[in-house]
């Protein structure tokens, strides 16, 4: 499956979605004035991996080799939670067809609300998050 990349923007995120080098990442701010055209290709295109990988697994992922899910936002904000958590929706079909997932929510240290947001999200998709904090 081809490499998913969109640039990151003043207000839109990095995305890069490679499942030959098991990276799955968000990173950078989220408020961009059309949430739908950045969004919509990143679930259209998670679909088609999901599908792939329940059906055939190409990638071997195994408890051993998990798919892992990076967000590392600076900020987003309340249309982009509901694409984020659509995102997550789609990736937790992986852990129900028993593909190991683990979704890395990265923070900076002084930013609790960024973290609550992560843990209220977690709690919406009922999925389980390593929360990771960084030094700003």
């Amino acid at each position: 499956m081809e490499r998913f990349y969109s640039a990151p923007t003043d207000l839109s995120p990095e995305i890069i979605l490679s499942p030959e080098e098991n990276i799955f990442k968000i990173t950078g701010r989220s408020s961009p004035e059309d949430v739908r055209t950045l969004y919509y290709p990143v679930i259209d295109w998670l679909k088609d991996f999901i599908k792939e990988t329940i059906k055939e697994n190409p990638y071997q992922y195994s408890a051993s080799k998990p798919v892992i899910v990076r967000f590392e936002f600076t900020y987003f904000n309340s249309s982009s939670a509901k694409f984020i958590n659509d995102i997550l929706l789609e990736i937790k079909r992986l852990n129900s067809a028993g593909i190991n997932v683990i979704i890395e929510w990265v923070h900076d240290e002084e930013d609790i609300d960024l973290m609550e947001a992560g843990e209220d999200i977690a709690i919406l998709t009922e999925m389980e998050f390593k929360f990771i904090s960084k030094k700003g």
